[in-house]
């Protein structure tokens, strides 16, 4: 089926925003080494607490600005304030220096992960922007699409947790810069293209709501 093929297209797409958006430095990426530092298997409830304030924050998107992704202004608008938001991300990873120290820190795994990702205003901001978007093209596929998303992005926060605790109880270091770079180069280059069309989508309503007037 030709829906299917795009579906899986758009879910591979998912997987590569969502990693430019985990392995940005912040706080849950730091509070993931230091919890590694500790259990190789932190990373899992990492993302459990992760989880349990951002769930709740894509369906309080899904089921209260849902029916607004209709309005074709509101379309022209989050298109081109996330994709610009996507580009300007994108290109700031090329410029990253991972350099993160561990410490420890004497709550669960679960509780940091719940704290660092509710307390951090740039959280809320990727999923109001960037997070909308994904959510919006989603809905093109219907509720099956949606749940995908849904799970597809949180098993990316997963894996990526899961795999940063385990480096660094291993090594109590973080992945070399022949791991690193790759990775953030691939990861900057989708956001940006992302950016780019999500900003072209939004100029290309633009012209066609001035034509139209």
């Amino acid at each position: 089926m030709p829906w299917m093929s795009t579906l899986l297209l758009f879910l591979a797409g998912v997987v590569l925003v969502s990693l430019s958006g985990v392995m940005m430095p912040g706080p849950v990426l730091a509070g993931a080494v230091a919890k590694g530092c500790e259990d190789k298997n932190a990373g899992v409830w990492i993302a459990v607490g992760h989880g349990l304030i951002e769930i709740p924050l894509i369906l309080l998107i899904y089921l209260g600005l849902s029916y607004i992704f209709e309005v074709t202004p509101v379309r022209i608008l989050i298109g081109l304030i996330g994709g610009s938001l996507m580009i300007y991300i994108g290109i700031g990873m090329f410029r990253i220096d991972m350099n993160l120290e561990a410490g420890a820190i004497h709550h669960s795994a679960t509780f940091i992960g719940f704290v660092t990702s509710a307390s951090n205003p740039a959280f809320y901001l990727w999923w109001v922007a960037i997070g909308s978007l994904l959510i919006l093209t989603s809905l093109e596929y219907g509720r099956l699409g949606f749940i995908l998303f849904l799970i597809t992005h949180w098993l990316v926060d997963l894996g990526w947790y899961w795999i940063v605790t385990v480096s660094v109880f291993k090594s109590s270091q973080m992945f070399g810069e022949k791991i690193w770079k790759p990775l953030f180069i691939l990861c900057g280059s989708t956001l940006v293209l992302f950016g780019v069309w999500f900003v072209w989508d939004g100029v290309r309503g633009v012209l066609s709501l001035l034509k139209t007037s």
